[in-house]
């Protein structure tokens, strides 16, 4: 690694070369404060927060943007930047809606955050709020573009991260805006409900469809069974909403407090992450052995790939996984299997999900599969972040509660049911059992490392009794496109697939930066939230899903086997071509 030595505020400091100035300082403990920047991007040096002076040139730079050079004197805070900075604020304030107290992001906004840091009590600017409508058309996500501050975050997530291009700039100047792309609603884009706006964006301009009122409303309905599961990855991220550390592991706490919220049932949706591993893995074997369907199978686990699919690649339907994901699954189980076994009417039942996704909302109710109990298999679902944000109205002190169990038949599950959460998860766990499958032996070693990491695509063969079977697996939407085109070259050109097996996931890291999880999400944040996840793995005493208990009990009682016409019928679904614009 080559390095350039370079002053900061008078102070020496051996930098790495091509670093940039916001990268330097604050490496070298000097913060410089940022609007438009997020690590997850590239510098797009809009706001003009970040100025600073370099010695000897009577330009400023923005530090987000500009690279260190050997010899550089950097100045990051004077009297005259200050001010700079500070009118830069009060002009964005000027063009801001007053109403912090109402806004959702009260005490989570990095423009609140910052007017109080620079002691801003009054703004000199005569006020300048645009007259935009709410747009309000998605079931996952809200855009309020009044409050945008034009930072252009969720553009460049949406285009350059996602690759979806459902927000785009509209206008020029002062007339600037972030709309729609078309300048249509959003449930007319081609938005796939991702979230990753909401979770970049600075302010409350992007939030998910808040539906805490409806879990308060069906636990204090008398007739109601609420039934209640929560995701992977939900586990080691709401403790950040409590002041605990990314990674930290919650699951009993979560168990706790939905307890105390009032709900009847409280199961895990990493028991049907299982259930899938268990019908997916069969799909696979079946298809690599038999050649049953195409290969190769890819994962469907995440609606806002489905979506994106049906979209952009509708000629991969065949490839995709009939399997429904965990959280309908679990639906769909909670309202035949548990309703059975607990003799109680389906339809008093209630069942909710607790998920680190806004797409999680629109699976819901993606098509007439999502139905099979004969009801909604999952009634409404809350991200981590509305979850934190009852358990705090309802004055529960989260550190504080003990760790309590899910309940059964359905709460049961493996280490391979809770790595779905991350990247390579889901792929890991399919492994661990497809290999079961094929020789009728467990793995020596579960762990496999080949699709762990955070590389945006990961590639590796797996040596299944003397047969290499090839497998990739992409996280961000960005990094799919180019794995499919692959795909597709080989199938146009009659040759052998590049792949037995590819997991997709549309958030980068997978479902722990899922957006709804807690804000201010980086890489730093998803590795350690990684770590919490491979920690549960590891203390499980059950490591793969076809050894879970209740999941051979399952079978045994309701299910029959693994792609069997009962199987099919509640775990299963189909995906249909969508257009990208609606009308």
């Amino acid at each position: 690694m080559s390095t350039v030595n370079i002053k900061i505020n008078g102070i020496p400091a051996e930098v790495e070369a091509g670093s940039t100035i916001l990268t330097a300082a604050r490496k070298a403990g000097f913060k410089i404060p940022t609007l438009c920047y997020h690590p997850d991007l590239p510098a797009w040096a809009s706001c003009g927060i970040c100025v600073v002076k370099i010695e000897g040139s009577p330009k400023m730079l923005r530090a987000c943007a500009a690279t260190v050079s050997e010899g550089m004197s950097v100045i990051t805070q004077d009297p005259e930047i200050h001010e700079i900075r500070k009118t830069v604020l009060e002009l964005i304030l000027s063009t801001h809606p007053n109403d912090c107290l109402q806004c959702l992001r009260n005490g989570q906004c990095e423009l609140q955050t910052m007017a109080a840091d620079f002691g801003i009590r009054e703004v000199p600017f005569e006020a300048r709020v645009q007259e935009i409508p709410r747009d309000e058309s998605s079931c996952s996500i809200v855009f309020n573009p009044q409050k945008c501050i034009k930072c252009g975050r969720c553009v460049n997530v949406c285009q350059q991260l996602q690759d979806v291009w459902a927000l785009e700039f509209i206008g020029r100047g002062d007339g600037t805006r972030m709309a729609g792309a078309g300048d249509v609603v959003l449930n007319e884009t081609p938005c796939i409900k991702c979230g990753q706006c909401s979770a970049h964006c600075p302010v409350g301009a992007i939030y998910e469809v808040d539906e805490t009122h409806k879990l308060l409303e069906a636990i204090h309905t008398p007739d109601l069974h609420v039934a209640v599961q929560i995701a992977p990855a939900v586990r080691v991220a709401i403790g950040e909403a409590f002041g605990m550390e990314p990674g930290e592991i919650t699951t009993g706490k979560i168990y706790a407090a939905l307890r105390r919220l009032g709900v009847d049932a409280v199961f895990d949706t990493n028991f049907a992450a299982d259930l899938t591993i268990m019908e997916e893995g069969t799909e696979f074997v079946s298809r690599l052995t038999k050649g049953t369907g195409a290969i190769p199978l890819i994962t469907s686990c995440c609606p806002a790939w489905t979506d994106y699919m049906e979209k952009y690649f509708p000629d991969m339907i065949p490839h995709f996984s009939t399997a429904k994901s965990p959280m309908m699954m679990q639906g769909a189980v909670t309202k035949t299997y548990y309703a059975q076994k607990a003799n109680i009417d389906p339809a008093k039942i209630c069942s909710v999900a607790i998920m680190p996704c806004t797409a999680k909302k629109y699976e819901t109710r993606r098509s007439d599969n999502m139905q099979s109990s004969g009801y909604n298999d999952v009634d409404f679902v809350l991200t981590t972040r509305e979850l934190a944000r009852l358990i705090k109205a309802q004055g529960i002190e989260f550190t504080k509660l003990p760790d309590e169990k899910a309940d059964s038949p359905i709460g049961m599950y493996s280490g391979a049911g809770t790595i779905f959460g991350n990247t390579g998860g889901v792929m890991e766990a399919a492994i661990r059992t497809a290999y079961n499958l094929i020789t009728g032996k467990n793995l020596e070693k579960v762990e496999v490392d080949a699709v762990r990491g955070m590389e945006g695509v990961k590639r590796g063969a797996i040596n299944v009794d003397g047969t290499e079977v090839r497998v990739a697996v992409a996280h961000g939407m960005a990094n799919v496109r180019d794995l499919m085109k692959e795909v597709q070259q080989a199938r146009e050109e009659g040759k052998e697939p590049p792949y037995h097996f590819i997991e997709v996931m549309a958030c980068r890291g997978g479902c722990i930066a899922g957006g709804g999880q807690p804000y201010f999400t980086t890489d730093e944040v998803r590795r350690k939230r990684v770590e919490g996840i491979y920690k549960d793995d590891e203390a499980s005493t059950v490591r793969c899903s076809h050894e879970n208990p209740e999941i051979i009990e399952i079978y045994k009682d309701f299910l029959g086997s693994p792609n069997s016409h009962t199987a099919h019928q509640y775990l299963h679904t189909e995906y249909v071509p969508r257009p990208l614009y609606r009308k």
